[in-house]
């Protein structure tokens, strides 16, 4: 590989990095916050591979003339055009129910809940309900009506459970979080199906058959069945 066509990979990889952070398709991969490092890094990709070309076309204009000779790359150095055909042909959708069935529930407990703030129904995460519910026995959930979004799924015991996978950085180190459905479910519900659901606390559980970590129940009122959101991961 000589260097126009290293320069050639560069703005394609940087081009590819820009297209996915512009257009949204970051977020099956990353959490949001992480978008404007992604922009710069295509940025300086794209600045970079520009500049390396203008500097070599210019150089084999002066070594044609001056009777010089290219020296190439390793060739092993084309394998970077992998990612790139990864991004821009086979990108992968971001995790759900399939992902969420082989990982266990990834309840964290905290050293105290603050009180939750106004709204009915009041929009909390998933994980924010699930740790109440397993740690805090719903007691700072009380009598609220809250909103919760995720995707559905069959849990232990053929249970539908809504799902939603939380990252701390990337879809590498994603975890799903569960809660289980109880009430009347609609007959349109399927596996990978976005709902959002307005319940209240159950004080009942099951227990997770990957990890053997406990799945509260939310006791449902509603459900609306939703497109799939653009943000999929809870951060």
């Amino acid at each position: 590989m000589n260097k126009q066509a290293q320069a050639v990979v560069l703005l394609l990889i940087g081009g590819a990095v820009l297209r996915v952070s512009l257009t949204g398709q970051y977020l099956n991969y990353v959490k949001a916050s992480l978008q404007p490092y992604l922009v710069t890094a295509g940025a300086l990709l794209v600045l970079a591979g520009a500049f390396t070309l203008w500097y070599e076309l210019r150089g084999v204009r002066e070594a044609d003339d001056g009777h010089g000779h290219a020296h190439s790359g390793p060739k092993v150095a084309w394998l970077l055009l992998a990612p790139v055909l990864g991004l821009l042909l086979f990108a992968p959708p971001a995790l759900g129910s399939y992902a969420a069935g082989r990982s266990g529930s990834a309840v964290t407990a905290q050293s105290e809940y603050a009180p939750l703030p106004a709204g009915d129904p009041l929009a909390i995460t998933m994980l924010d309900y699930a740790s109440r519910a397993v740690f805090d026995k719903g007691v700072s959930l009380g009598e609220r009506r809250l909103q919760l979004t995720g995707f559905a799924m069959k849990g232990p015991q053929d249970q539908w459970l809504l799902a939603r996978m939380m990252v701390s950085c990337c879809a590498a180190d994603a975890r799903p979080v569960k809660v289980a459905l109880d009430g009347e479910l609609p007959d349109g519900l399927a596996d990978q199906q976005w709902v959002r659901v307005i319940g209240k606390y159950s004080g009942r559980e099951i227990q997770d058959d990957v990890n053997g970590e406990a799945i509260p129940f939310i006791e449902v009122s509603e459900v609306t069945l939703i497109p799939v959101p653009q943000e999929q991961y809870e951060s």
